[in-house]
């Protein structure tokens, strides 16, 4: 199936004052289609990166009058998100991790899948939906292969540069591939159409608001904020480095650190009353407390890196290291520091010292970054998305 789309021109963003807000923001709106009625199962999980551009799509399908249904894990992170939406019926299958690695734990996840992909193909049988779009993670191979089975035809989205093993796996049974990074192309063999769609930016981000962001965090309007966030599972090194270096830091800056699950500092408040507030893990909170930041310390997620630049926040990366990931991350802050976006920082060099000369710069430099990212905002990909979703539900 060829699929080819015309891709609108969207309107830009601009930050103005402490929140950035679009100039006409048309994202939230539904893209009248004439396929009120239709069926769609999304999938993905594993992460919250793994879930965020399915939450973006979500409302306008809805408000299309399209049929949700979502298929996700028992236990992951995307039930959490996306069992309490009203309009979307969740459902768990089975899951395992794919690893690149020896381990035992390969035997049993390998029945794990095979449960999973019998689940999914029955499941996909009684549902009978038009199309099928997955945002990746190993709960979304059972699934695209199972629609597969069931001739339902598939999109599959990949965030970064390089695609990551469950997408790899499932690629061969898309109908297309709709690519973030155009480097991509270059990764994915022959077979699925490639669309270069580019980065997909929740709306709700846009309009945060820097006051119930700091009152949220009792900080006042007078001094900096840094955000750090570590995505939604933490990064241990980075909360170490950050609460070494936090007399430092709090002398130039209120500091909002997400530390994520179960990461939450021991021992010491929460909220010291001195410009530290910490929090596990932010939702519906979140776009004010973007609102507030002045400088953003993070991990370098697709979906972070691209909400931070439309955003028009400084950031330092601290991608994952090899031995933690396929080196994503690493690729992902490689081209936005080559673009000029953002400062980097590897993991391995990571201190309490190099945190704080590193932020220096950054702040230093802040003004000519907020420029550099404001020229290489992202168009936005919605429309182009809805459509490929359209087109693909028509055959």
């Amino acid at each position: 199936m060829k699929i080819i789309i015309d891709k609108d021109t969207p309107a830009s963003t601009k930050t103005t004052g402490d929140t950035a807000r679009p100039e006409q923001d048309k994202r939230s709106e539904p893209l009248r289609t004439g396929l009120s009625g239709k069926k769609i199962v999304l999938t993905g999980g594993g992460s919250t990166g793994h879930v965020s551009v399915n939450l973006t799509l979500i409302p306008g399908l809805l408000a299309d009058g399209w049929k949700i249904d979502y298929i996700g894990s028992a236990s992951g992170i995307e039930r959490e998100l996306i069992e309490p939406l009203d309009g979307v019926a969740y459902h768990a299958v089975s899951t395992g991790k794919l690893r690149r690695y020896i381990d035992m734990k390969n035997m049993t996840d390998a029945f794990r899948v095979v449960k999973g992909l019998a689940q999914a193909a029955a499941l996909l049988r009684r549902l009978r939906p038009d199309v099928v779009f997955s945002k990746g993670g190993f709960v979304s191979v059972p699934v695209v292969i199972g629609a597969k089975l069931n001739r339902i035809p598939v999109i599959i989205h990949e965030s970064d540069v390089t695609p990551g093993l469950a997408n790899r796996i499932a690629m061969p049974f898309a109908s297309a591939v709709c690519t973030t990074f155009p480097e991509t192309a270059a990764y994915i063999r022959k077979g699925p159409e490639i669309v270069q769609a580019g980065a997909l930016v929740r709306p709700e981000l846009l309009q945060g608001d820097a006051a119930r962001g700091r009152r949220l965090c009792g900080f006042s309007a007078g001094k900096p904020v840094l955000l750090v966030m570590g995505g939604s599972l933490g990064s241990r090194r980075i909360n170490e480095a950050v609460r070494e270096a936090l007399p430092q830091l709090l002398e130039q800056y209120q500091v909002v650190h997400l530390c994520g699950k179960g990461q939450l500092p021991e021992g010491s408040p929460v909220n010291d009353g001195a410009g530290y507030r910490a929090f596990e893990y932010l939702s519906e909170e979140l776009p004010d407390v973007l609102a507030m930041a002045e400088l953003v310390l993070s991990r370098a997620g697709s979906n972070a890196i691209f909400e931070l630049l439309a955003l028009r926040k400084p950031m330092l990366l601290v991608p994952l290291t090899l031995a933690q990931s396929r080196g994503d991350q690493l690729r992902n802050a490689a081209s936005f520091e080559q673009a000029g976006l953002c400062r980097v920082l590897q993991e391995e060099e990571l201190t309490a010292a190099s945190l704080l000369e590193h932020l220096s710069v950054l702040e230093e430099q802040k003004a000519d970054y907020r420029e550099r990212m404001a020229d290489a905002a992202p168009a936005d990909p919605l429309p182009l998305l809805r459509g490929i979703i359209d087109q693909a539900a028509r055959q």
